[in-house]
């Protein structure tokens, strides 16, 4: 297939700047990918289309606050720092996007706070905005260090989510929080996105973008989930930039996805591995999930432990071995995540649901609403 063949019109106001009252709370189109037929129903339906030993498989990675903010050196310039990940611990260097690019060398110092207690040093260039930043500091011990970095450090949100909200976004929110007009929504929303942009399951540090389909999942609903008697297991699947990098070649053969890194222990191989000899439905709670799934998968559908980097890239055709159903949330136009999608409800079915989610109202993003498929 072709990238233009993933194009389709988005308003922007479909595009979720907050999520909704309670996670549950959210839209759920249902695809019946064998015939076709959309349904119109919430997240709180979702126990509604699984029997008792079926299994939901969920992120248990964990958001760290990637977001920080320095000065430069000499200049005072104010400059945008994201964290991606630790590359070495003892030397406390990091591979980060810095902003604006154009004005951070090799060798240039940042200061993270007042008192210049922890400065970061550039020491490589990676990308056209990638460094590699060594981070010096005197008043923390090693294992201190990375604890008061995160405390300085803000939810990493998508560029396409902004802060503050519009005029009409934040009317809106004011309607459907029940907020006053003369309350202040910064430190609310700030709180939210805290609490929010992360799920239940988090526990494995080490994401820079929330796993959109676990977070629609409340502890209310994963009770209502083990009454009736569905399984559940999770897996690690670090969610990075890549999964958001553009895609700018229309022959998708020679687009390369950045890795990530997914860690599958042995529970969850046991509860998956005997759903698969069952015969059971096993739903795949986000693309995230169905990469790391398919990449320890054998060509019988059984997967193994794992702990590593999957850099591998689904889009139509593609035959998934492991998942039979699937949650994701709605996704964006030409995107990494839509391709995922409609390698596993057809083409031509998943198109024509999001066409109709479009017309519904359906929100798309983290923050958004969410579609299940099922046979």
């Amino acid at each position: 297939m072709k990238l233009s063949d993933f194009k389709f019109k988005l308003p922007d106001h479909l595009i979720a700047q907050y999520p909704t009252l309670h996670r549950e709370d959210a839209k759920m189109l249902v695809l019946h990918r064998k015939t076709g037929a959309i349904e119109h129903r919430t997240m709180k339906d979702i126990v509604e289309y699984f029997d008792e030993d079926d299994v939901m498989v969920f992120n248990n990675s964990k958001v760290f606050p990637a977001r920080l903010y320095a000065t430069k050196e000499k200049t005072n310039a104010a400059i945008e720092v994201f964290l991606l990940r630790e590359l070495n611990h003892d030397e406390s260097s990091w591979d980060a996007l810095v902003e604006p690019a154009r004005k951070i060398r090799i060798g240039n110092k940042l200061y993270f706070d007042d008192d210049n207690t922890i400065t970061g040093e550039v020491i490589d260039n990676t990308t056209s905005r990638g460094r590699t930043i060594s981070f010096l500091y005197s008043d923390y011990t090693k294992d201190e260090f990375v604890p008061q970095l995160y405390s300085m450090g803000h939810t990493p949100l998508p560029s396409y989510i902004h802060r503050p909200l519009k005029a009409d976004e934040a009317k809106a929110f004011r309607k459907e929080f029940l907020i006053d007009d003369d309350t202040d929504l910064a430190p609310i929303l700030r709180d939210m996105d805290v609490e929010r942009y992360q799920s239940i399951f988090a526990t494995n540090i080490g994401a820079v973008a929330a796993p959109g389909a676990s977070l629609h999942i409340s502890k209310n609903l994963l009770k209502r989930i083990e009454i009736r008697g569905i399984k559940y297991t999770t897996l690690t699947s670090h969610v990075g930039l890549g999964n958001f990098k553009i895609v700018d070649v229309e022959d998708l053969s020679k687009h390369k996805v950045d890795s990530e890194q997914i860690i599958i222990k042995e529970d969850c191989v046991q509860v998956v591995n005997e759903a698969k000899r069952n015969g059971k439905r096993i739903c795949a709670f986000g693309t995230e999930i169905v990469r790391a799934l398919e990449h320890v998968s054998g060509t019988n559908g059984q997967i193994k432990e794992y702990e590593g980097w999957t850099n591998r890239f689904i889009f139509p055709p593609y035959e998934m071995l492991v998942p039979n159903a699937m949650l994701a949330n709605f996704y964006f136009p030409l995107s990494l995540q839509l391709m995922v999608v409609t390698s596993f409800g057809g083409f031509e079915a998943v198109m024509k649901a999001y066409k109709e989610a479009v017309k519904q109202g359906y929100r798309f993003g983290d923050y958004g609403d969410a579609m299940l498929i099922v046979d």
